[in-house]
């Protein structure tokens, strides 16, 4: 896709919701069901993904771990974010790779130590551009990128979160 095929798509759903705001209010949703062992299973738009324990914490490494699934949805949308906004300013960036790396204590999580976190201390988000992409482009890219990437910012400023047990 060019950058005009991307515009020409983008330009009536931006500005229907400049003129209906509540328009662009969505709710995304998923659902997942407790399997055997200790799993759940997740339904995604192309499959469905039994998450389980990390071998860290007692699993056997044949599930996905839901801390890769989340590291992994940082780089999916960090890396739609990057193509729209590379596709959109017309800078080709052909063979763009991106990494998440996130550091977690698991004592925090198994309840050995009380004082360790649950959940990631740190996440590092790594984008490995082409050459071609000058250190102005990069910048440019990088900024748009952290400013619309819908899951990093979630990640950067954590909304509330409620929790029902019905």
């Amino acid at each position: 896709m060019d950058s005009d095929a991307l515009k020409s798509i983008q330009a009536p759903l931006k500005a229907r919701y400049r003129d209906e705001p509540a328009a662009a209010l969505i709710t995304l949703k998923a659902e997942g069901e407790v399997g055997d062992g200790v799993t759940c299973s997740v339904a995604t738009a192309r499959a469905m993904v039994e998450a389980g324990l990390h071998p860290a914490t007692g699993g056997d490494d044949f599930h996905a771990c839901s801390g890769d699934m989340l590291l992994q949805a940082l780089v999916a949308c960090a890396g739609v974010t990057l193509n729209a906004v590379a596709t959109a300013l017309a800078i080709p960036i052909d063979g763009a790779k991106l990494r998440a790396e996130g550091d977690l204590d698991f004592r925090g999580t198994l309840g050995v130590e009380r004082t360790a976190p649950v959940g990631f201390r740190a996440i590092r988000l790594f984008f490995d551009m082409p050459a071609s992409v000058t250190p102005e482009q990069r910048a440019t890219l990088q900024k748009l990128t952290e400013r619309y990437c819908v899951v990093y910012q979630t990640l950067r400023a954590s909304p509330p979160i409620a929790v029902a047990m019905t």
